[in-house]
């Protein structure tokens, strides 16, 4: 009985101990509650997708061949709006699961019909990363509310957000507006019909045209002043504005080809058409006339907007020249591009002879030591050619 009444009084003495020291190291719940909410905050910053990140050309073109025409996801996202049914559908990666809340699991293979029918629940649908699954249905997605936002409704607030914090492409089908919108880290982009992006693409392609008659025409201008040995760096200016105009409306066109998906194989195939070697013609056009690099310049010219292409001297700035003054002789590397000499000889050819004029207007004995006696008389007679058609 003594022993009993021991265990009973050692097992107070502890409960008291325990009690004391829990009230000394109790937190008080406000202080508790700041905790937390730090513990939570420094898991954002810590996310390997930072709010402020943006995302490059190549990721966005992927994400538009994602929604593109023919595509699973895009004959959903169209089936929805028939349905005139709102939605909200996340594409899954590392950090999604710790911004859902709610919702039932699904984990069942993708299909139209089914995000169609899921669709007519308010929550967010959750698709695996290579959209061949649909994970999760009708989940809260509870993303950082201080990540800034423009948008006004519930659910492009929730969906901006977490493209931003997750870095995952979030797509959003409008109700009431019947307008989709495509979220991806710093970008929000409107997805069109297929037929608003293929008129929208016919006029890209009409004006492309209009761009490489101007162009021909320059480069015809260029070749025959060349040809007589009397380098114009005012048409030259005018051959790399008009091709560097064919480059932009290239660009804003092969973005309607990939959102047009496989409908665009017409366009695709005219374009290669209008654009071919124009690529070429310009960096030649550079090399000849820079006094800087290729890459510099190129770089220069590239990072030009539309309206600072049309201003003339913003591409003499990226020629280095301050005025179209007559820039004496160039290398030439254009015109002996249109010959067999191979880059090589090309080269050797200008380190011997120093200019385009010597390397064009010289006897087939100046070639001999250069390129040899055969390959000599073969490029002069192609010279006399190019001269003649001229």
């Amino acid at each position: 009985m003594e022993n009993k009444k021991e265990d009973i009084v050692l097992q107070e003495v502890a409960a008291e101990s325990m009690k004391n020291l829990e009230e000394k190291t109790k937190i008080p719940e406000q202080h508790s509650l700041k905790l937390k909410r730090k513990e939570v905050q420094e898991t954002i910053i810590q996310l390997p997708t930072q709010n402020n990140q943006n995302a490059t050309e190549e990721e966005f073109l992927s994400m538009l061949k994602m929604v593109s025409p023919g595509t699973n996801l895009r004959s959903a996202i169209d089936g929805i709006l028939k349905a005139e049914c709102g939605a909200l559908i996340v594409i899954d990666n590392d950090i999604i699961p710790g911004l859902i809340d709610g919702g039932f699991r699904v984990n069942c293979r993708f299909t139209p019909q089914r995000l169609i029918e899921l669709s007519k629940m308010d929550g967010a649908m959750v698709l695996s990363r290579d959209v061949k699954k649909i994970n999760d249905a009708n989940v809260l997605l509870t993303p950082d509310s201080k990540i800034k936002t423009l948008e006004t409704g519930t659910r492009h607030k929730a969906a901006e957000r977490t493209a931003k914090q997750a870095g995952t492409p979030v797509i959003t089908v409008s109700e009431r507006r019947g307008e989709v919108t495509l979220f991806y880290k710093n970008i929000k982009y409107p997805l069109k019909s297929a037929d608003v992006i293929l008129r929208r693409a016919n006029e890209h392609l009409h004006h492309l045209e209009k761009q490489r008659e101007i162009f021909d025409k320059e480069i015809e201008k260029l070749n025959k002043l060349e040809l007589r040995n009397h380098p114009s760096l005012n048409k030259a200016v005018n051959a790399i504005q008009k091709g560097r105009l064919i480059q932009k409306i290239t660009q804003d066109l092969k973005r309607n080809i990939i959102e047009l998906g496989n409908e665009a194989t017409l366009i695709k195939t005219r374009l290669k058409e209008i654009t071919k070697d124009v690529d070429k013609e310009i960096n030649l056009i550079i090399k000849d006339y820079t006094k800087l690099d290729l890459k510099k310049s190129k770089t220069l010219l590239e990072s030009l907007t539309y309206d600072e292409i049309l201003d003339e001297n913003n591409i003499l700035s990226a020629l280095a020249y301050e005025k179209t003054s007559q820039p004496g002789a160039i290398k030439g590397w254009r015109i002996l591009s249109r010959t067999s000499l191979e880059e090589a000889e090309i080269a050797a050819l200008i380190k011997n002879l120093g200019s385009l004029g010597k390397a064009i207007h010289s006897n087939p004995g100046a070639y001999s030591p250069i390129l040899g006696d055969n390959k000599a008389r073969l490029f002069k007679e192609e010279i006399d050619k190019i001269k003649l058609n001229q």
